[in-house]
């Protein structure tokens, strides 16, 4: 029993007494309304010899109920039925004892005496809470409650955010902590109350409605996994305060804030284990370009190489904003003369590679830039034959060209046995990868992964738009599936796979077990508090053109064949070269079509990719009104 929390005492013998002396007004009522307000003399007394049986009935009740633990300056509808439900009990015992000792009392007057009870106690509650001395300002008494998961730094972070933003950000109730030494202790006077296993009935008691995780030290390991399947038991709105990333312009330090659940919280995968020495072999004190810089991936890939301290690090972006913003990130983070430089162009510019190239001699060029998105490439093939694959010709023309000693292009999962336009571009940009590294001294390599979380256009920030403007959340198949990896996560293995010195190769970063994107929707609506398919509709829209039931991260011809390298999570696939003459009638097919957005381009990309089945995934009328 917690009656008698440390910390509380005060408050709760505070209530008790105003309790005990409502009860007894309740009794003193119901009498006076049975015999219409004139109590006979003889029953007053019968009532008198049994009244102490009464308040201990009730004030036990309520005692052990839990009535007293309830914070009722946020309490709901939930805690005024405990109230109810614990007077009946109490009612059933006087009824009881009435019975079995032949008090001699009215069944009609002990069950008034539940009934204004309730309401009489109810009713103080509800005037306490309009009253309360601690009621926020400005009409913000309503602040939605607040559980804050950690009682350490962080959790005095979110008590104090709170705090200054009761309406944005809601109102700290109580805090939970495993640490047996904080038990009972306050932060800015919000009391730890219990530990994490303690997160359903405690929510279910305050009423508590957003809960704010605030151990950044967890990482995306089993535990946090174990505090967030607790935090989607309790039907909460769950929030995380996260590492700092950003530096304050005017203190100079680094500010952690407090974000939304994404889905690589989830995922529990591991920490990537970096071999910072080779990395840092190849990228410090090196001229080093990034195409693409402003992407979700080539902007990570960015934020990695200048922790490396190269000579400079050149943002290429077709798209200024961007790249501006990351830009103006890089400076906060590492002050205004942080050796970081924007210049915008695209890859599509033979002319402008060249200009970049003569004035200022990357030495290492990571490429990212391209069209990826899936749908939209389906309706302009010819598109993506120009970014993808002549883009990326004129990209490793200029830079053998000029000098670059290497080069890494990013790639996907969906090259392997393409049914999508960009798949099979990408899986062409392979094929520029291994030719030029074989023609010329610079090193190339590609790295092949799926997905990546948070990128522009992938399904969780879609996912969540659905969610926050009210459902349904949208899922193109029951059963589809695909690899996910974070976006550090992907960054940090291309920059390792960079610092392997097998030109021509390409690489396969480990993506782990493929994960059901109808799982995904489902934790990511439960994160919101919300129940998938109760609170929240999930409607089933179909596949997409092009898009495929679950992703191969190898061909068949490549699986017996693929090595290790000395990094556990990066492999070697051996995929079959093309031979010159063939790889040259291969770009000329190409370049003969990409005149005009129709099959007859699509048909050139299947031409050169064996390997790439446009129709795999197309509905019947779709296949016969192409043929």
């Amino acid at each position: 029993m917690k009656f008698f929390q440390r910390g509380m005492w005060r408050r709760k013998i505070g209530m008790f007494v105003m309790d005990f002396a409502l009860i007894t007004l309740s009794i003193y009522l119901s009498m006076e309304l049975r015999f219409e307000m004139s109590v006979p003399l003889r029953h007053a007394e019968t009532l008198m010899d049994s009244i102490h049986i009464i308040l201990a009935a009730y004030m036990a009740c309520y005692a052990l109920g839990g009535i007293y633990n309830i914070m009722w300056r946020y309490a709901g509808v939930r805690d005024v039925g405990r109230l109810a439900m614990f007077s009946g009990i109490a009612c059933g015992l006087t009824l009881a004892a009435n019975q079995f000792f032949n008090l001699g009392l009215f069944r009609g007057v002990l069950i008034l005496i539940a009934m204004l009870g309730t309401i009489c106690i109810g009713g103080s509650r509800v005037i306490y809470r309009l009253i309360s001395k601690d009621r926020i300002p400005g009409g913000l008494g309503d602040a939605v409650p607040v559980m804050i998961v950690g009682a350490g730094e962080a959790g005095a972070y979110a008590v104090n955010i709170c705090n200054k933003n009761p309406k944005g950000m809601g109102r700290p109730v109580l805090l939970v902590d495993d640490a047996k030494n904080k038990q009972g202790l306050r932060i800015q006077n919000v009391p730890v109350r219990g530990t994490t296993k303690d997160i359903p009935k405690l929510a279910e008691r305050y009423g508590i409605r957003e809960i704010i995780i605030a151990i950044p030290s967890l990482g995306n390991g089993p535990r946090l996994q174990e505090i967030l399947e607790l935090c989607n038991e309790a039907r909460c709105h769950t929030r995380m305060v996260s590492e700092p990333t950003d530096v304050d312009a005017v203190s100079g330090e680094s500010v952690p804030f407090i974000r939304e659940l994404n889905i690589s919280d989830f995922l529990s995968r591991d920490e990537v284990e970096l071999d910072t020495d080779s990395i840092a072999g190849y990228l410090s004190g090196k001229t080093v370009m990034v195409t693409g810089g402003g992407g979700s991936i080539g902007s990570e890939i960015c934020r990695q190489i200048i922790r490396f301290k190269p000579k400079l690090l050149i943002i290429f972006e077709i798209y200024e904003n961007c790249a501006y913003e990351l830009e103006y990130e890089l400076r906060q983070r590492y002050g205004q003369d942080c050796p970081v430089l924007t210049l915008i162009g695209s890859i599509r510019d033979r002319k402008r590679l060249d200009e970049v190239f003569e004035t200022y001699h990357p030495e290492v060029v990571f490429h990212a830039a391209a069209h990826k998105h899936v749908p939209l490439m389906e309706r302009s093939p010819a598109e993506a034959i120009k970014n993808n694959v002549f883009g990326t010709r004129n990209l490793l023309e200029a830079a053998s060209t000029h000098g670059v000693e290497r080069l890494v292009q990013l790639s996907t999962d969906k090259a392997v046995n393409p049914t999508n336009v960009m798949g099979a571009t990408k899986r062409i940009t392979e094929m520029l990868i291994q030719r030029y590294g074989e023609k010329t001294s610079m090193k190339c390599m590609a790295v092949r992964f799926g997905n990546v979380l948070g990128s522009h256009g992938s399904v969780i920030p879609l996912m969540e738009a659905q969610i926050r403007k009210g459902g349904p959340v949208t899922v193109t198949h029951p059963d589809i599936t695909r690899y996910f990896m974070t976006i550090p996560e992907a960054a940090q293995l291309v920059l390792q796979a960079g610092g392997i010195a097998k030109s021509g190769s390409i690489f396969v970063l480990d993506m782990g077990e493929p994960v059901r994107i109808m799982d995904l929707a489902q934790k990511l609506i439960r994160a919101y508090g919300y129940e998938p398919n109760v609170d929240m509709p999930i409607k089933i829209i179909g596949l997409r053109p092009g898009e495929k039931l679950y992703e191969e991260l190898l061909m068949d011809s490549e699986r017996d064949k693929m090595t290790r390298t000395a990094h556990k999570k990066i492999f070697v696939a051996n995929v079959d070269r093309v031979a010159d003459e063939q790889f040259d009638r291969m770009m000329t097919t190409l370049e003969e079509v990409v005149d005009k957005n129709d099959e007859r381009a699509v048909e050139a990309i299947a031409s050169v990719v064996p390997t790439y089945h446009p129709w795999k995934n197309k509905k019947p009328e779709e296949k016969k009104n192409a043929g």
